[in-house]
């Protein structure tokens, strides 16, 4: 990582796709120093996009990507929009796609983008990452506690490089990060597949997500919470990762 500050905006999205969000919001981290850089689609938790998810953008646009994460609840309510979204996850398309390829065009379009697009999705985000890393114009794929799909293998089926991160003291995902680095060897999908022992559901925020009242339950039942020494190594994987598969090529 670089230690000069990027610079965090917050924008409005150009309605050009029919089924987007209208008046699609977003947060946009430009790194420092001289671009052009690669860029990096951010889909956020099921909390949306809150204070902890804005300290990932800042994160990896430190890390020297230009980052850009779409707000999917812009449309309506929090609850609403959630319904929607896990709805799309699960159908492979909708208005959550649809915003992510506002996004992912935004970030093109610009004068300092280098040429080559992330995907990188946290929670709700990570199984979005899973379902869009084949056939949605992505060259890698960060997954972060995702839930897989029903039909991984064909879902999976020409997908981009995956980097994948779960913790083991999580409950509700035992057994996904075997069965995903299985179905990925199958593929012959470049990967890097991790689970790491000390960790639970969203380990790698900085800070506890979700309402107040509701964080005690969340981290008894599924260990939601961070985990620093887990998260770094987390970290190194995917800056790895992704500048590998998407850094301008010699």
């Amino acid at each position: 990582m670089t230690t000069a500050s990027p610079t965090l905006i917050d924008i409005d999205l150009p309605s050009e796709i029919p089924g987007a969000s209208p008046a699609l919001r977003g947060v946009l981290g430009i790194p420092a120093g001289e671009g052009p850089w690669p860029g990096v689609v951010m889909v956020h938790e099921a909390f949306g996009l809150d204070d902890v998810m804005r300290r990932q953008v800042v994160r990896m646009t430190a890390a020297g990507f230009l980052t850009l994460m779409p707000d999917l609840y812009t449309a309506g309510s929090t609850r609403k929009c959630l319904t929607a979204t896990f709805r799309a996850i699960s159908a492979g398309h909708g208005r959550a796609f649809d915003d992510v390829e506002t996004a992912r065009r935004f970030l093109a379009a610009r004068d300092d983008f280098s040429g080559r697009m992330g995907l990188i999705g946290f929670c709700m985000g990570g199984g979005f990452a899973l379902v869009a890393a084949s056939g949605h114009g992505f060259d890698a794929a960060s997954v972060n506690y995702g839930i897989l799909p029903k039909d991984v293998e064909g879902t999976l089926a020409g997908a981009c490089p995956v980097v994948a991160s779960y913790g083991r003291k999580d409950v509700t995902q035992r057994g996904i990060a075997t069965t995903l680095e299985r179905t990925l060897t199958t593929l012959d999908i470049p990967h890097d597949v991790k689970e790491y022992p000390e960790a639970g559901h969203a380990f790698l925020n900085e800070a506890e997500a979700g309402p107040a009242a509701l964080r005690p339950i969340m981290k008894a039942i599924i260990g939601v919470g961070p985990e620093p020494g887990s998260a770094r190594d987390a970290w190194e994987r995917i800056d790895g990762f992704f500048h590998t598969h998407l850094d301008p090529q010699d």
